[in-house]
């Protein structure tokens, strides 16, 4: 379950995807799988070579991708989701969410 975006970040993000732009989006989430990480980064870009190269900066397998075929994207949480934000500049994120 997913909250603590608004619309119009959701509306950002799915139009970075769908531009070929790498595009974050952090959100507050619940998952029993995950017990421990209360928020998630999705890291979309539909153009997968670029997201694949961008991944592989950051050790991320390319097979981690979710193969959404509108939205691919891969997940981040926990301590390497901080990690790749703090080295992305991704302040905002990271103070909105307290990470």
């Amino acid at each position: 379950m997913a909250f603590g975006i608004t619309k119009s970040e959701l509306k950002r993000w799915k139009n970075g995807v769908k531009n070929g732009q790498i595009t974050f989006l952090t959100h507050y989430w619940l998952d029993n799988r995950f017990p421990d990480s209360f928020t998630v980064t999705k890291v979309g870009c539909v153009n997968l070579k670029k997201l694949k190269e961008w991944g592989h900066k950051y050790g991320l397998k390319s097979e981690w991708i979710h193969s959404d075929p509108e939205f691919p994207h891969f997940d981040l949480f926990g301590e390497r989701q901080k990690e790749i934000l703090m080295s992305e500049n991704k302040w905002d994120h990271i103070n909105k969410f307290n990470l």
